[in-house]
């Protein structure tokens, strides 16, 4: 599916900014034995493949019908790794990594899909795996960033830097089925204040990260504040539950 025809990929928008960088007994028992195939690598049951579990707890169309949901487009990403973001402040790299949808932590994988409803608001959902006590240790660095980086902090990569004037706590989406979880708001000024929004749910080893921005005021040259709606939220954490 495409997007609608307005909208810009979230590097493109951050360009707006002008923040642009210038996986002995019975013998025919024994004969019986030696001549059945013994079992081999190839034959055995396959691994599980992570990223393909991960794709198939996506929330759909069918699940949140005003929303398309698919693939990012390819270039959109400010950095496609977390080795390819910076950061001034290094307390400061869960929140980089969580608006600019990449995982938390270290994952042993993750998936990323665009959740849009035709309109200039983009909804990025991260979804990682971990091992055991890797995704509370990811929930507790992204905790401990949000108290340290309130003044703000500067991401770099490659494509472009990006300073953030603030970090807020917020009160993320009720849902008590979740372990934990963190919502912040995190604001660029540009022609005013443009604000993006992230909700962090924990559940068990699996997390999930929404990342909103409402690419209307960079292009209109006005003030933005995007939200993380609620109705995807509580569709794709009931998937994760």
């Amino acid at each position: 599916m495409k997007r609608a025809a307005l909208a810009l990929p979230l590097l493109t928008v951050l360009s707006l900014t002008t923040l642009t960088a210038c996986g002995g007994g019975d013998g025919g028992s024994d004969a019986k034995a030696s001549a059945e195939p013994k079992s081999t690598a190839s034959q055995a049951k396959p691994a599980v493949d992570p990223v393909k579990e991960l794709t198939k707890l996506f929330v759909t169309k069918a699940e949140v019908a005003d929303y398309n949901v698919e693939e990012p487009a390819k270039g959109d990403a400010m950095a496609e790794t977390q080795e390819d973001m910076r950061v001034d402040k290094p307390a400061c790299a869960p929140l980089a990594y969580a608006t600019n949808y990449l995982p938390l932590g270290e994952p042993e994988a993750s998936v990323v899909r665009l959740a849009s409803d035709g309109t200039f608001a983009y909804n990025y959902i991260t979804l990682a795996t971990y091992a055991d006590g890797k995704a509370e240790a990811a929930m507790k660095g992204l905790a401990e960033a949000v108290s340290s980086c309130m003044a703000g902090y500067t991401a770099k990569s490659d494509k472009a830097t990006t300073p953030y004037t603030s970090v807020k706590k917020e009160t993320p989406f009720p849902d008590t089925a979740a372990d934990e979880s963190i919502a912040t708001a995190s604001t660029v000024s540009y022609k005013g204040t443009q604000t993006m929004r992230t909700q962090t749910f924990r559940f068990g080893d699996t997390i999930v990260n929404y990342f909103s921005i409402d690419t209307s005021g960079f292009m209109q040259g006005r003030s933005g504040s995007a939200k993380v709606p609620a109705d995807l939220v509580k569709a794709q954490n009931k998937k994760l539950s």
